[in-house]
């Protein structure tokens, strides 16, 4: 019988969304192994989204474009270093749930004596396990990365919970001290991919009866680079007080903070969208090109607005399949978040799936 690991290393560095959505992960080694250590290699700029996790020892924090950057100058010491690190860590199993060449890289560097992964892991990412999980297609996100530790004997829960680091709640509170108690919205009105987007124009239709209907105030998130595309929203926030423009002025942490505490979360796909999950916040997930039994919001399908064809072809990088996206209409969306608001209630992590069903 195999020895109970002392030192265990996840790795997922990204996405921010995935990220998000793989503390079930976390949750099921600790609860396998609750005397070990466990630390999780992240990208720097998304540790926020974990490292106030109790289950979490450490954060492994992985600067990618620092790397590359050196890398490309012919320098390879700050890798060597980071290498160095992870092997001197002495792990005694690596879990590598990202699935990439270099995710699988980083496995092995670390030496440790067992390292699990998907054996259907891209970019030949398996060479470097030595464990190998043939995992069933067409499962989650969320049910992929765990049947990778079920493969390898490791009872899993669906736990998701996420959990804020204090001073990013303290931070909005000093900024904004009338966002501590809640009572507000969060709008997260843009996605990477163009498909993925509703127009702003009817993200403000939809914030109009918002404010009308209701005593909720609006806070608008997102990146910086996205101002461009959420110009009729931004230009609400310049009207009306009871519009809070955010948008690229939050630190991962600062965004969890915030949609810790919203009474309701509105957006399209997005990382935003799976910490809301985390959350567990009443909320109108707006889809358009994209699987949602696969990369949608986790068990939370019937908060699905998603109007399908059978003719469609679900690529989100194809732009003509914006049009999936332009089906769907304000007062859908209206009402489903005034039904929100007026019911006031959270959801239960753990409860079951129901059937993914399009509002008409």
């Amino acid at each position: 019988m195999p020895i109970d690991p002392r030192r265990i290393l996840i790795i997922r560095p990204s996405a921010l969304g995935d990220v998000c959505r793989t503390v079930p992960v976390l949750a099921s080694l600790k609860l396998a192994y609750p005397g070990a250590a466990i630390d999780w290699l992240v990208q720097r700029e998304f540790a926020d989204a974990v490292r106030a996790h109790p289950n979490l020892s450490s954060v492994v924090p992985f600067d990618r474009g620092m790397l590359a950057a050196e890398l490309r100058r012919l320098n390879p010491s700050p890798t060597l270093r980071f290498l160095t690190v992870l092997r001197r860590e002495r792990y005694d199993l690596v879990v590598d749930v990202q699935g990439l060449f270099r995710s699988g890289f980083f496995s092995m560097a670390t030496g440790a004596r067992r390292r699990v992964g998907d054996r259907g892991a891209r970019e030949l990412g398996w060479i470097f396990c030595n464990e190998r999980t043939q995992v069933e297609p067409g499962l989650h996100t969320v049910d992929r990365m765990l049947a990778v530790l079920e493969g390898a004997g490791i009872d899993t829960t669906r736990d998701m919970r996420l959990f804020t680091p204090p001073e990013s709640r303290a931070g909005i509170g000093a900024q904004h001290p009338q966002l501590e108690g809640g009572g507000y919205v969060v709008v997260a009105p843009t996605a990477r991919w163009a498909a993925k987007r509703w127009a702003p124009e009817r993200y403000a239709r939809v914030c109009d009866r918002i404010l009308d209907e209701t005593g909720a105030s609006i806070v608008l998130v997102g990146g910086a680079g996205e101002r461009a595309a959420c110009v009729p929203l931004t230009a609400m926030a310049q009207r009306d007080p009871r519009v809070i423009d955010m948008i690229g002025q939050t630190s991962v942490g600062e965004l969890m903070a915030l949609v810790e505490r919203c009474d309701l979360f509105l957006g399209s796909d997005s990382a935003a969208l799976h910490a809301a999950v985390g959350f567990a916040r009443p909320l109108v997930a707006l889809y358009g090109p994209t699987r949602v039994d696969m990369v949608g919001p986790y068990r939370r399908e019937l908060d699905v607005i998603q109007h399908l064809e059978p003719e469609d072809v679900l690529d989100h990088k194809d732009p003509s399949a914006a049009r999936i996206m332009e089906r769907i209409g304000v007062d859908e969306v209206a009402d489903a978040c005034l039904d929100r608001l007026g019911r006031g209630q959270s959801v239960n992590h753990a409860a079951p799936a129901g059937a993914h069903k399009s509002p008409a």
